[in-house]
């Protein structure tokens, strides 16, 4: 049984946003706690204090504030909420884009339903969710392939072999405590490791640790 996972839907588009919110009203484990046209009712509603959000699902385009600057705005102001954006756009320029800014799945608004629940789930237990068509975007920016030998020479940060190791089982979806236990560290170690990576490649979170290790072919993560 999956923990309950209070979501928040963010579209200005009424048919499209009210039939995801019948949706999630129909998935055991998901609990709809926030219905917005548009990006600054949402931020209202956080800012009173008393809503709380795991799992914010936003459309990209949307008119006055859109999902690209929605997103900026719940990174600085709410970072431990998990954005998931939809997108009718797909392509590597966008979704390297929003991943970049912090955001933990990119995907298609003609996605279907149980990609949609998988995404949710996944977003909130790893911290990322990326399918075969954001994978194919993210390799596609990286605009180049490293041989496998030569990779920990053509890394633009200098990272441990133990980082490394942390790197590559965080693309595995393991916990801090399965990495932990992989590699014989305490959680809070690894934990301790993790920090020093966002903080090398200047990432924001889980999912911009997958990207630069998809991107510098430090991982091979199959959809």
């Amino acid at each position: 049984m999956h923990e309950e996972i209070n979501i928040a839907i963010v579209d200005d588009q009424n048919l499209f946003r009210q039939s995801m919110a019948m949706l999630i009203n129909h998935i055991d484990n998901f609990k709809l706690v926030a219905e917005c046209a548009g990006g600054q009712p949402l931020l209202d509603m956080l800012a009173d204090g008393n809503l709380k959000v795991n799992v914010a699902i936003i459309d990209m385009d949307m008119p006055g504030m859109n999902g690209i600057e929605l997103n900026k705005l719940l990174q600085k102001q709410h970072p431990d909420i998990k954005v998931i954006i939809l997108s009718v756009h797909v392509n590597e320029i966008l979704v390297t884009q929003m991943i970049n800014a912090g955001a933990a799945s990119y995907l298609a608004k003609n996605c279907d339903k149980d990609e949609l629940i998988l995404a949710v789930n996944t977003v909130n237990k790893t911290g990322f969710y990326f399918n075969a068509d954001a994978l194919k975007a993210i390799r596609k920016s990286g605009n180049h392939k490293i041989p496998a030998i030569d990779v920990l020479n053509n890394l633009p940060v200098s990272l441990s072999e133990r980082e490394i190791q942390v790197l590559q089982l965080v693309c595995k979806e393991y916990s801090n405590a399965e990495i932990g236990a992989e590699l014989y560290l305490s959680a809070r170690t690894v934990e301790g490791h993790r920090v020093r990576i966002i903080s090398k490649i200047n990432c924001r979170n889980t999912a911009g640790m997958v990207l630069f290790a998809i991107k510098n072919g430090l991982c091979e993560i199959l959809p």
